[in-house]
């Protein structure tokens, strides 16, 4: 299958480009009025992350309660600013720090832009999408992948632009922006923030939960009776609804796995399944070779909870629903 755009062409339009090579797109561009959604996976990874949210809405509360009599500030103010500080992940100059901060990310150098530019109009252009939407960064590694984060971030990495024809990277990106207008990078980005204050609350009390070892044995023994007591009786309220964050890590791996199918499926549409599937081969081909060079030829297994929690499907699933997409359209 060709890398060519699927609209037709104008008369005397030079002929498609071979399937390393990015072809020209004539005409005018129609850009899409609804460019973002949210599909099942993305709603389904905020519902998933609903306990966490709500145990951080009282963790939240108490502290600014707690705060807003150490100090002259309202505990209302306190409480909505980081209800509504959620916001900030659409926030252009936000974005630019989370890019640098938190997930390592550079500019793109003129050269990379050069190679890169190029492509993701083409790529914004088959889905209709307003390329300038989205600010493009580069991530310094040696791995071929991208990412896809906050409301208008997509990375890729240096290696990827380095050995990837026009046409691969262009597979790939298409992934990353059907996480973009599917709504997975922000539900994604904010389930995660939301729920942060639980998770620090939980951790801290495991930390205080590890110190009984060091009081004496009565006043440890009336600490975990009044502990269990207080789970059984929640246990009881919410009809067994308090142990759902146990299997939440599951749940919401099974959700993410279902995402990258989907993100595959929206490169697929765009005309990318043969590129993505040889992206995948090669990096599948590469991935094993290290194994096997790091692990002696060793045969291993992966253990059923690791695959359980690995938030990517197999190499072999993707290929296998890549391939279903590519036979539809034939």
């Amino acid at each position: 299958m060709s890398y060519e755009s699927e609209q037709p062409r104008t008369p005397g339009s030079s002929p498609p480009a071979c399937d390393d090579d990015l072809p020209h797109r004539p005409g005018r561009v129609h850009i899409a009025a609804r460019q973002r959604g949210a599909d099942a996976t993305a709603l389904g990874s905020l519902v998933l992350h609903l306990p966490h949210v709500t145990a951080s809405l009282g963790v939240v509360f108490v502290i600014s309660y707690a705060v807003s009599h150490l100090s002259n500030l309202p505990w209302p103010l306190l409480f909505g600013g980081w209800v509504l500080s959620g916001a900030l992940a659409f926030h252009r100059p936000c974005e630019r720090l989370m890019a640098r901060w938190l997930f390592g990310l550079r500019y793109p150098t003129p050269e990379e832009d050069e190679r890169l530019r190029p492509v993701w109009r083409e790529v914004t252009a088959r889905a209709g999408v307003d390329a300038s939407g989205y600010q493009l960064w580069v991530e310094e590694s040696d791995d071929i992948n991208a990412l896809a984060a906050a409301g208008h971030i997509v990375g890729v990495t240096s290696h990827s632009l380095r050995v990837l024809p026009p046409a691969q990277l262009g597979g790939v990106l298409a992934h990353e922006l059907g996480h973009h207008t599917r709504g997975h990078a922000w539900a994604s980005l904010l389930s995660v923030w939301y729920a942060l204050p639980a998770r620090l609350a939980w951790r801290l009390l495991v930390l205080l939960t590890t110190g009984l070892g060091r009081l004496p044995t009565g006043a440890a023994a009336v600490v975990i009776g009044v502990a269990g007591a207080a789970v059984i009786a929640l246990a009881t309220a919410t009809y067994g609804l308090i142990f759902l964050p146990l299997a939440t890590p599951y749940l919401v791996a099974a959700v993410s796995r279902r995402s990258e199918l989907r993100a595959d499926e929206h490169a697929a549409g765009l005309g990318f399944a043969p590129q993505l599937m040889a992206v995948l081969h090669q990096e599948h081909e590469r991935e094993e070779s290290r194994r096997a060079t790091a692990l002696g030829r060793a045969f291993t297994r992966e253990g059923v909870i690791a695959r359980l929690l690995d938030s990517h499907p197999d190499v072999h699933t993707r290929l296998h629903h890549l391939q279903t997409h590519l036979n539809k359209r034939r």
